[in-house]
């Protein structure tokens, strides 16, 4: 496997291959003792937490055809960003794993920020008049 990093720290492959292996598997994520890692294709990415600005759960729902009409599906994704923009969503296979990866990234990445970046105003596109 290929392993590319999300930001601009490049590590030893032998160093990351012996963590990756040792790291505990929650659908295509990884937490390992120093870096987060994740799936896509035929790569593996990896950031190392003293490098996350902040993480968020982010649970978008999917419309679907089920077998008694039509519903939405919550799908749970983990959102890791820098100070400056999102760096990852990653899919999570279910709201138990969501529970358990915001339970254990607290301990891993003690610097980062918990939830939501506040919204600044004028980013939703609409503008409030103050007039009155």
């Amino acid at each position: 496997m290929k392993y590319c990093a999300l930001t601009s720290t490049e590590e030893n492959t032998e160093t990351l291959q012996a963590e990756y292996r040792a790291a505990q598997e929650i659908g295509k994520l990884r937490l390992g003792t120093e870096r987060l890692y994740f799936r896509s294709a035929r790569r593996v990415f990896y950031i190392p937490y003293t490098e996350i600005y902040r993480y968020f759960r982010r649970v978008m729902l999917v419309p679907a055809k089920l077998c008694c009409g039509k519903g939405d599906l919550a799908v749970e994704h983990l959102v890791i960003c820098d100070a400056e923009k999102e760096l990852a969503q990653i899919e999570l296979p279910g709201s138990h794993a969501a529970k358990v990866v915001m339970e254990r990234l607290p301990g891993l990445a003690p610097a980062a920020l918990v939830g939501t970046p506040p919204q600044e105003k004028g980013s939703t596109g609409e503008e409030r008049d103050n007039d009155g």
